[in-house]
């Protein structure tokens, strides 16, 4: 199996420079250096995804973790990520495999692929496969590969996302994508660009995106003491809800637990999740999830 391919999405510009457009920071690449991921090469002006094939973590998980409450409730889904993320999130749980390329370049995983993931949904009798634990975007060509395989098969295709990807990456995906969980992390566009190194607002596009489409949409936020969880922040998290996507859209509210960067900031306290689900209903979202509790 082929390790690293060419990538799907960019621009080959002068002088052997690139430009990305698997997701919305649209990294210009000079060549011999790689995109803000870490895991996008440009090799004498073709760009390269080096992930490819390179499972870095596969488990078989309740569809409730993700989370999802309201498609396939109580199955098991069967699930699995390539190394790399577009953001920095300081909090990140799965910081060992999201964050690690960023350090020391290398590309880690076992090769496992498109075909054996499928199989091994259809041998443990999964009805899904999700691309999750890192962000999917980042092994689009890995995650595609499979999705198109999994519709073969009739399983669905699940994607646990932030949201910052492209557009473009949005149209190859969404023919073959049932369902999505997308992190709203904070309030606006300076949160985002303060702690995650992104932005907001093609989220929203995004988000928009796939409810025309008919993706089936489910959205967690994440609350984390002195970051988000002020009733000002998750009123207006909750407002960017209602009034972008409605009120049937399915708001997990979660709990935060000390990790990577955020190793003092403490466990985020049961009245703030309680006070964010008040809101969210006051708001008028109908389904509010209150997880890691």
């Amino acid at each position: 199996m082929k390790l690293m391919i060419e990538a799907l999405l960019y621009n080959k510009l002068a002088g052997g420079r690139v430009q990305c457009k698997t997701c919305s920071h649209r990294c210009l690449i000079d060549s011999g250096s790689r995109g803000l991921c870490q895991v996008r090469a440009n090799h004498e002006g073709v760009l390269y995804s080096l992930n490819y094939g390179l499972a870095i973590a596969s488990a078989i998980d309740p569809i409730e973790k993700k989370p999802l409450y309201h498609f396939l409730p109580n199955t098991e889904i069967y699930s699995f990520a390539a190394q790399g993320c577009n953001l920095h999130c300081p909090w990140c749980q799965n910081y060992e495999i999201s964050q690690s390329s960023k350090r020391d370049g290398i590309i880690a995983g076992d090769p496992i692929s498109p075909r054996e993931h499928v199989e091994r949904a259809l041998r443990f009798k999964c009805p899904s496969i999700a691309y999750t634990y890192s962000e999917p975007t980042i092994f689009l060509e890995y995650a595609l590969a499979t999705m198109k395989i999994v519709k073969e098969n009739n399983l669905k295709n699940v994607w646990v996302t932030n949201g910052f990807m492209s557009e473009e990456t949005l149209a190859l995906i969404i023919p073959y994508l049932d369902a999505v969980n997308v992190d709203i992390k904070g309030p606006d566009d300076r949160f985002y660009r303060e702690h995650c190194g992104g932005s907001l607002k093609p989220i929203i596009a995004n988000l928009k995106v796939l409810q025309k489409a008919h993706i089936h949409i489910e959205i967690a936020t994440l609350l984390i003491p002195d970051l988000n969880d002020k009733r000002e922040d998750i009123e207006e998290i909750a407002s960017i809800i209602v009034s972008n996507l409605g009120t049937e859209i399915p708001w997990h509210v979660t709990r935060f637990f000390p990790a990577w960067k955020m190793l003092h900031t403490k466990i985020t306290p049961l009245a703030i999740l309680e006070m964010a689900r008040d809101i969210g209903e006051h708001a008028g979202i109908k389904h509010i999830h209150i997880g890691n509790v």
